[in-house]
C-alpha cells in the first residue's frame, strides 16, 4: 500500500494564538488538548456535545496530526 497524502485543513497555526501551538480551525483549542479530550472520553458523542464547536473531522485530523509527527523510531521508555 503506498503512503497517502494527508491534508490537515483544519489544523491551523499561528504565531500570535497558544504560543504558536497547532489548533483546530483557529480556535483556541490546541491538537494537544484534543488529544487529552479524546484520552478522557470513553464516548465520542459525548465529547461533542460537551464541546459543540469540535466536529468529527476535527478529531479525525488531530488523530492524524499527531501521528503524522511522531517520530517511527523507537525510544526506550526508562522507568525509574
Amino acid at each position: 500500500m503506498g503512503q497517502e497524502i494527508q491534508i490537515f485543513d483544519r489544523i491551523t497555526w499561528n504565531p500570535s494564538q497558544m504560543n504558536g501551538q497547532p489548533c483546530v480551525r483557529g480556535m483556541r483549542l490546541t491538537v494537544r488538548r484534543v488529544l487529552q479530550l479524546l484520552s478522557q472520553y470513553n464516548d465520542r458523542s459525548e465529547l461533542l456535545l460537551d464541546y459543540p464547536d469540535l466536529e468529527p473531522e476535527d478529531l479525525r485530523q488531530a488523530l492524524s496530526d499527531a501521528a503524522a509527527n511522531l517520530e517511527d523510531e523507537a525510544v526506550p521508555n526508562l522507568v525509574a
